[in-house]
């Protein structure tokens, strides 16, 4: 099935027009993607709207290329709207209600109480409500709650919404138009912190920095991009896409896992900014500290099922080589980086050869590529590989410049992008306990099952496919 007459795909930030319109280069990963004489007047500025078997066939290429983004507020709307909320909770009682109040009645809603220890404050909540009430016996996790409110849907759509997420009727409304694309399996608002009373230090931080926030553009989740998974705190959802579920052997990380399944399938999912849900984040310091450590848990269960789209960092074999020059900090490092960096430019613009300015733009690539190695290293430095990191830094001082010059660039730049309402000094505080806590719940799961998948690095070569294209249906 193709995409509907019209609706609309907004090319991506990264995404550049090239040779007077004749061309696209972006993606992820980057790729060159040549429009025919007849693709070239479907292109508006940045935009394409589906008129035409043509029109339809370009913007479809586009969003699998991850070169393009629907508008949301141009979309169809969808054609079976009917959706069941599915809540899976275990006691909060005042945040059912909360919840319960901001999406309204109009829709079948499921509240799954997973072994309460106070069963009857959510029982009384869900009948005040007009909610059907699912008891299990058994605390299953997050994952087990939500399959058992699944098996209860009959509508084409499921919404799944923890208690702690403040979604309104119109947040659904919104997320379903991106159902016009037939391929579409999952959509997904942007995760925001709710506003307290009485902030604490770490509440502030939490409210730029959150884990499930995605950021601000929109984008197709898919392993290796900028957004790699997304949070199923709130999420619309196609039933039939679902089959099984959620894995009911995940405590953490169940999500991670389904958006992986559904885009190896050939289902597409949809990260969307334009519609934003506050979420009730932790706000003393030892309950933060502990969530964030136990996100980093999920990271070896997901390299047993997911292996290649694990791994902390990507290289590629230049900015490997230009990673590891500068890292042994030698005399000739900055030679043999500038050389991998020349090396790289010379060969991406061979490939860029039938383009107008190869060597422009193919030093635009390999700068933007260098700056994406560099932060990744940072990232292993300071959070994925700290306690080795650590170790290092009692023996080598080239190992202590190289994790100062890391912590500190990473909080002067991070601090700066999020402008967060807290002082520098806590703000960095807070970002590298942030990084010690979730890296030490990846090394937990690592040694809990006797695996270091997922604190293995991959090396690259030429593109490789590592999802596969999107199913015909």
């Amino acid at each position: 099935m193709s995409l509907p007459r019209g609706f609309v795909v907004a090319l991506d930030r990264h995404t550049r027009v090239v040779d007077d319109g004749s061309a696209l280069l972006g993606g992820f990963p980057t790729r060159l993607l040549r429009l025919t004489p007849r693709a070239r007047p479907l292109l508006t500025g940045r935009t394409v709207q589906v008129r035409d078997a043509a029109s339809a066939m370009l913007a479809d290429r586009l969003l699998d290329a991850g070169m393009a983004n629907p508008v949301v507020a141009s979309l169809p709307p969808c054609p079976d709207p009917r959706y069941t909320v599915v809540v899976p909770v275990r006691d909060r009682a005042p945040q059912l209600d909360r919840l319960l109040t901001g999406i309204g009645t109009d829709h079948p809603v499921i509240v799954v109480d997973d072994a309460s220890r106070e069963p009857d404050a959510v029982a009384a909540v869900a009948a005040r409500h007009g909610a059907r009430l699912v008891p299990l016996p058994t605390n299953l996790g997050p994952a087990g709650a939500r399959n058992a409110g699944l098996r209860q849907v009959t509508t084409p759509y499921v919404v799944f919404a923890d208690s702690d997420v403040t979604p309104t009727a119109d947040t659904f409304t919104t997320l379903l138009r991106h159902f016009a694309d037939p391929g579409l399996a999952m959509a997904v608002p942007r995760i925001t912190g709710l506003p307290t009373t009485d902030p604490t230090w770490i509440s502030r931080y939490e409210e730029v920095r959150s884990s499930l926030d995605l950021g601000a553009y929109p984008a197709a989740v898919r392993p290796g991009t900028p957004v790699s998974w997304a949070s199923t705190a709130c999420v619309v959802a196609r039933v039939d896409a679902l089959k099984d579920g959620f894995d009911d052997g995940m405590r953490v990380g169940e999500d991670v896992d389904l958006c992986w399944r559904l885009i190896e399938n050939g289902w597409r999912v949809r990260y969307e900014p334009a519609v934003e849900v506050a979420h009730e984040h932790r706000a003393r310091l030892g309950d933060w500290f502990l969530r964030k450590a136990v996100y980093g848990t999920g990271a070896a269960p997901l390299a047993e099922r997911h292996p290649d789209f694990i791994a902390p960092a990507v290289f590629a074999p230049w900015n490997a080589a230009l990673v590891l020059a500068l890292l042994a900090q030698r005399r000739w490092s900055l030679p043999v980086a500038g050389a991998a960096l020349g090396v790289a430019a010379v060969d991406i613009a061979r490939k860029l050869d039938r383009t107008e300015h190869p060597y422009r733009l193919a030093l635009r690539l390999t700068s933007n590529g260098a700056v994406g190695a560099l932060s990744q290293t940072s990232a292993l430095l300071t959070r994925h590989w700290w306690p080795l990191t650590a170790l290092g830094c009692t023996v080598s001082g080239r190992v202590r410049r190289a994790t100062a010059v890391a912590a500190l660039t990473d909080i002067a730049l991070e601090y700066r992008r999020d402008k967060a309402p807290l002082d520098p000094v806590r703000y960095g505080i807070a970002r590298r306990l942030d990084d010690l806590a979730y890296g030490a719940g990846v090394w937990v799961s690592a040694v809990r099952g006797q695996s270091t998948k997922a604190l293995r690095p991959r090396l690259v070569g030429r593109r490789r496919k590592t999802w596969n294209g999107r199913r015909e249906r």
